[in-house]
């Protein structure tokens, strides 16, 4: 076994002392308005909250909680997110699978306008249009449909792919497998790592995202939990139709975008570890031909 050189195992030890201050300094923010979130109002206000809670206060978080609209919007955007990302991973799975297809005719021509749409779009007013005509507000297609193919993740997908074996395709074919049962038995179980990938990507984005619904939900039963912190962040005022009182306000007033941040980022926090062993491969397999 041939030992590391001196020169090799300064690098690893000044690589683990940079990774590890980039590592606090990111963790550092999230930290902060974790505390912020369970702190008092004065605390809070006099600036004297940094890594741990002051004033230790569960005030906005019993407001929300209690809110039975919040509860709603939650189950919606979950729904959202789970549509939205199928919907996104069926779509762009496929766009993807024919574009990795170097024989086949008018390839040039299927990227190419796939890339356009990264560069040009027709505008909110004709997005609004288009979705209203189709009949697709106050569904769940409005969020799932406009927004289906990110051409990013597209291209990341066709890399992988390209990447493939083409002998597994022809030894299938031979076999007797249409395309989609090499799309399905063969190509999808050897592309776990792209998958996941994407699966996370489109995930956080339809999680996240908060100007689809507020374009094209009419009623507030309809929108997804971002739209609802986004209302309450407004004016501080949401909780009062859980029946806040003035005090209870003020300390709303006071870490209500800490909460917020929480409360719409911790499932992604929760679902990220299950994924992230996937995600270094999956993007660089896809995003680095061989």
């Amino acid at each position: 076994m041939v030992r590391p050189s001196r020169s090799y195992r300064v690098f690893q030890g000044v690589n683990a002392v940079v990774l590890t201050l980039v590592v606090l300094v990111t963790l550092y923010p999230f930290v902060t308005i974790l505390a912020r979130s369970f702190s008092g109002e004065r605390q809070i206000r006099a600036g004297e909250v940094t890594l741990l809670p002051k004033g230790f206060n569960l005030t906005t978080y019993g407001i929300v909680f209690r809110d039975a609209m919040f509860w709603r919007n939650y189950g919606n955007t979950v729904l959202y997110t789970v549509v939205a990302t199928a919907v996104a991973m069926v779509l762009t799975t496929c766009y993807a699978y024919v574009l990795s297809k170097k024989q086949l005719r008018g390839r040039g021509f299927l990227v190419g306008v796939a890339v356009f749409t990264m560069f040009f779009t027709g505008g909110l007013i004709p997005h609004y249009i288009l979705v209203t005509s189709l009949g697709l507000k106050n569904s769940v297609w409005a969020i799932a449909l406009p927004n289906a193919i990110s051409v990013f993740n597209l291209l990341v997908m066709k890399a992988f792919f390209e990447n493939l074996p083409t002998e597994l395709e022809e030894a299938a074919q031979i076999d007797g497998l249409s395309t989609y049962g090499i799309l399905l038995r063969i190509v999808l179980p050897l592309s776990k790592a792209v998958v996941a990938t994407m699966v996370l990507f489109y995930s956080v984005s339809f999680w996240n995202s908060w100007f689809g619904a507020f374009l094209y939900m009419d009623r507030t039963e309809l929108m997804p939990v971002t739209v609802y912190l986004r209302n309450l962040i407004q004016g501080a005022t949401g909780g009062g139709n859980a029946g806040a009182g003035a005090e209870q306000l003020s300390q709303v007033g006071a870490n209500i975008q800490s909460v917020t941040i929480v409360l719409t980022a911790l499932p992604i926090l929760c679902v990220y570890p299950f994924v992230q062993r996937y995600f270094v491969s999956g993007v660089m397999l896809g995003a680095v031909k061989g």
